[in-house]
């Protein structure tokens, strides 16, 4: 099935399977933002425990570290 069929699919279906379909979405993108967020925690923790992992709170030198 295509982005295409899904999409046609929704269009024929009422406005209550659509709000339903909706709140499913919104909580899948949720669900997979804080799967994001807690790998990226993850990361740093490893990033932390080789000391790899730099701070400061001079926004000159934060810049600094984005732009390596």
């Amino acid at each position: 099935m295509t982005f295409s069929d899904v999409v046609e699919a929704i269009k024929i279906l009422s406005a209550d399977e659509k709000q339903e379909i909706q709140l499913l979405l919104n909580q899948y993108l949720r669900e997979e933002r804080r799967e994001e967020i807690y790998e990226n925690f993850k990361s740093a923790q490893v990033e932390q425990q080789k000391g790899s992992l730099k701070f400061s709170a001079n926004i000159n030198e934060l810049r600094q570290m984005i732009e390596e």
